[in-house]
């Protein structure tokens, strides 16, 4: 999946929406320690109450929001897995109320075989039906009928903690006197789902029954014994591991002293691959192997650089010979430069304008820019050095 399919679906997910209709919602508290159910309950999602409606809601929408391959994943199904978590989500989609229940308490205890949490949790199951536009009804035509829309049955689910509410001041109209309050019922914490996944995954308005959107609760910290042993899928590389990698092999190659231009420069090409490839709406995630490293470091400058040393670099490196560094995982968002002085952060592009020299025997951070410097609404002032 990418950014604009889970876009596509995270969207949807609002009230009396046609093109999401959520049928039915399966609620599972979950003791700590002991990890044992206290309480179940199915409904239809229309008979919750509005304003629970818009909790869950949001909610679902959590657990779909993120960047890819640090707090979403796609994650692949593992072969011949007796009990397999994809043969119960995929014949639940096609069960009747009862039974997909059952299908559901079954991942929620291999959930919970691996130990409890230190604090009550709560499963959440829906069952929908996804409607995405495919194609506009023609309005200068005299045919009736709606737009033509792809439909697919989803599972998502939601694993959220339990927060034990804190002792509180309230002021009481009738005796007109301020009191203390306790509050005895736990509070579930829908704004930060532990843990969560969609099933199934979609590539190009096809639903793929092979793969599942897994959420992790914090980015590049995804639970790789909740991936293997509750989803049943394989290994993942997250982004940051993809990027510690590929500035492990650029330093192997050139170095650990580079000018910052050429850094820059890497960064820029990169950044040149993915956006082309959102200017084409390609479905594929562009990706990189050691002849294209080779060409983007020889683009960017870097002198005397050959296959060889580039593919020897990668392969003292990677593990895999065959793996591809995704190029979104790349580039990062903002560059930190830190010194014991202070700290500078700054857009990658923009590297190339920063200069470390010596200047009168100090050792200078020097950041060319084309415009005032303004300081707390001051400017400063400018000196020639």
């Amino acid at each position: 999946m990418n950014k604009k399919d889970i876009a596509n679906i995270r969207k949807e997910f609002k009230l009396d929406n046609y093109r999401m209709n959520i049928r039915e919602i399966f609620n599972v508290y979950v003791q700590k320690e002991s990890g044992e159910i206290y309480h179940q309950v199915s409904q239809p999602f229309q008979m919750l109450e509005q304003e629970t409606q818009e909790l869950f809601l949001k909610n679902f929408k959590k657990v779909l929001t993120g960047q890819l391959d640090a707090k979403l994943f796609e994650l692949k199904f593992t072969r011949d897995v007796e009990d397999s978590t994809q043969s119960f989500l995929y014949e639940g989609l096609q069960a009747d109320s009862e039974d997909w229940q059952e299908y559901m308490l079954e991942i929620v205890t291999k959930m919970f075989a691996r130990g409890a949490y230190e604090f009550d949790t709560v499963v959440t199951f829906i069952r929908a039906e996804y409607r995405k536009q495919t194609k506009k009804r023609n309005q200068e035509s005299e045919e009736g009928g709606d737009d033509e829309v792809y439909s697919s049955g989803i599972i998502l689910c939601s694993l959220n903690k339990t927060d034990q509410p804190k002792k509180a001041l309230m002021f009481d109209y009738i005796e007109k006197e301020f009191k203390s309050y306790n509050f005895v019922d736990p509070i579930i914490n829908l704004d930060s789902p532990l843990s969560g996944f969609l099933f199934p995954a979609f590539n190009d308005n096809a639903a793929d029954v092979n793969h599942i959107l897994y959420c992790a609760g914090k980015a590049n910290q995804p639970d790789f014994t909740f991936i293997e042993e509750v989803l049943n899928c394989e290994d993942i590389i997250t982004a940051q591991e993809d990027k510690d990698s590929f500035d492990q092999v650029l330093k192997e190659v050139i170095g650990d002293e580079v000018d910052s231009a050429v850094i820059s420069n890497v960064y820029e090409e990169i950044d040149r691959v993915v956006q082309e490839n959102i200017e084409n709406e390609e479905s594929e995630i562009p990706t990189l192997d050691y002849r294209d490293i080779e060409r983007i470091l020889t683009v960017s400058g870097v002198e005397n650089i050959d296959t060889a040393k580039v593919e020897h670099a990668f392969k003292s490196v990677v593990a895999d010979e065959k793996h591809e560094f995704k190029a979104s995982s790349l580039v990062p968002k903002s560059i930190k430069i830190s010194t014991k002085i202070a700290d500078v952060t700054i857009n990658p592009k923009d590297l190339k304008n920063v200069k470390y020299i010596t200047y009168e025997g100090k050792r200078c951070l020097l950041l060319e820019v084309d415009e005032e410097v303004i300081v707390e609404g001051f400017r400063l002032e400018s000196n020639t050095l």
